[in-house]
């Protein structure tokens, strides 16, 4: 009888027990985990040619968001409650397709077409290959109500890049070629002109933090070619470029290293001298939460042609507060080098009567304050000087029989002052905008002329906006003010222009162009008319 007691007691008090804990306790236990997570995405941004901002400027870095758990234990009703597992599984990001392709035409001969393919032959293998294909043919309105002109451009690039990841070292290996045939100058004496060019690159470069020295170095073989030249004819330009960084650690927050940069060209002519050019540049790097402070030398030598010695300094000091607020200085400079690349950048119908010296960048010096107050938007404010020695100016005041543009070498300085700002809400809407002014002076005695078609006053405005996802408009505005001086002043390039496109089906879109909406006569280099009001229409595959 007492065991029936004791048994009855026990399962009485158990079931008290019981229910004392359920009132006690709150309604759930189910816990929930929410992972929030804000990525930030950048989008390139198209028909951004031509942009030259001094000086090159990097964005802040703005770290991303941790990852938030919500980790509230809510009780469960029932007992024994059901206990959900912690989710383990691993955030990661969306593999891009690997092809892309683009084919579009315009109402001048317009042509475009974009074909690209990255192949993952392994886990440590990559290869990419490239092609492109882009100009125009048709009737430009010369300047000055001058009538009509016959003008085409056509460039075509095809290129193979390929990436090997060995354990703490990558290798690269790429191969480019380069075909550009035109007709833009009126009346030029070179008339069409063809420029072909070719690289090879082998490169390799450490990976691992734990190296003693981690260093990158490369070497490349590039070829060139001018068909028509006062000077000669077909005339050949080849260059070895070796380039070599090596870095050492002495401390957490402080580094040393140096940097050295060799170009042996060679002509094919006679008349055009073989040389040799040896850059060395030793820096020093401070680096902890607020200050960012490198300091540098550069040590140019040259053999067998030009200045045999120049100097230059290489110094960033940057101090960052609040995260992402930077105030900065530079002093910096630096060969360089007139090679038959940069006379086409210059002018891609700029001919020279004799051989010319490499431009030296005797000092660029500048102060500014960058920030990225919130997610998303960043914004940089600057101002500086520049010294350039030899510089390679495009100029009207020169010409031969009237009819073809000259190189003259220079001393030029300039002050300027710009600002860059861009804002990204959720690749939902998109501004991009930047200003810089500079004026142009020249240590000769004669007037200013010289450097009239130096930019005075570059503005870009570029705005994107999603309405919805498979659509994408954009408006855009580019700017470029000559210096100019009363006798000779051109046209600033007015360039408005509208771009949208829209995803049909998943990996193919539609997209269209249009150029010049004010149907402006201006000039990207003297001489050389630009299209009118123009469009471009195509489509483009992902895949």
């Amino acid at each position: 009888m007492k065991k029936i007691t004791y048994i009855l007691a026990g399962v009485t008090l158990a079931v008290l027990s019981l229910e004392a804990q359920a009132q006690t306790q709150p309604q759930d236990t189910t816990m929930n985990r929410t992972v929030v997570v804000e990525q930030e995405y950048n989008p390139d941004i198209m028909d951004a040619s031509k942009v030259n901002v001094l000086p090159k400027v990097e964005p802040p870095t703005v770290s991303k968001k941790a990852v938030e758990y919500d980790a509230t234990l809510m009780p469960a009703t029932q007992i024994p409650a059901g206990i959900m597992q912690a989710y383990t599984g691993k955030e990661t990001q969306t593999k891009a397709q690997p092809g892309y392709a683009r084919l579009g035409y315009g109402n001048y001969g317009n042509l475009d077409i974009r074909a690209n393919y990255l192949f993952s032959l392994s886990s440590k293998d990559r290869l990419n290959l490239t092609f492109g294909m882009d100009g125009m043919d048709g009737k430009l309105d010369l300047p000055s109500n001058g009538g009509k002109w016959n003008s085409f451009y056509y460039r075509t690039h095809a290129g193979l890049d390929y990436v090997h990841a060995f354990d703490k070292v990558d290798m690269n290996i790429t191969g480019k070629f380069n075909q550009s045939n035109f007709n833009s100058l009126p009346g030029s004496i070179a008339g069409k002109q063809k420029f072909v060019s070719g690289d090879v690159h082998l490169g390799v470069s450490s990976t691992s933090e734990d190296m003693p020295l981690r260093f990158r170095a490369e070497t490349n073989l590039l070829l060139y070619q001018r068909q028509h030249d006062l000077m000669v004819s077909n005339i050949k330009e080849n260059i070895v470029r070796t380039k070599a960084d090596v870095t050492g650690s002495i401390s957490d927050e402080q580094t040393i290293g140096m940097a050295f940069a060799m170009n042996n060209i060679f002509y094919g002519d006679e008349r055009l001298e073989n040389h040799t050019s040896a850059d060395f540049n030793p820096y020093y790097l401070f680096q902890n939460d607020d200050w960012r402070i490198r300091l540098g030398a550069h040590v140019d030598l040259a053999f067998g042609f030009g200045k045999q010695f120049r100097a230059a300094p290489d110094v960033d000091i940057q101090y960052i507060f609040s995260d992402s607020y930077i105030l900065y200085a530079q002093g910096k400079g630096g060969r360089l080098q007139n090679d038959f690349r940069r006379l086409e950048t210059i002018t891609p119908y700029g001919i020279t009567n004799q051989q010319p010296d490499d431009t030296y960048e005797q000092l660029n010096a500048a102060i500014g304050f960058k920030a990225s107050p919130v997610s998303g938007l960043w914004f940089n404010l600057y101002g500086g000087y520049q010294d350039l020695k030899n510089d390679l100016i495009d100029t009207p005041t020169v010409k031969n029989d009237g009819i073809s543009n000259v190189l003259l070498e220079e001393d030029t300085k300039n002050f300027y002052a710009g600002a860059d700002l861009s804002y990204n809400y959720k690749d939902i809407f998109y501004l991009a905008a930047n200003a810089v002014y500079r004026h142009w002076t020249t240590d000769t005695d004669g007037p200013d002329v010289i450097v009239s078609f130096k930019p005075a006053i570059e503005g870009n405005l570029d705005l994107k906006v999603r309405p919805i996802s498979p659509l994408l408009v954009g408006i855009g505005y580019r700017h470029i003010a000559r210096q100019g001086v009363e006798e000779s002043k051109a046209d600033p390039v007015s360039n408005l222009y509208l771009s949208g496109s829209y995803e049909l089906f998943k990996g193919i879109s539609v997209y269209a162009h249009v150029n010049n909406l004010l149907n402006k006569n201006y000039q990207y280099y003297w001489g050389c008319p630009s299209e009118g009001l123009n469009f471009l229409g195509g489509v483009s595959f992902r895949f």
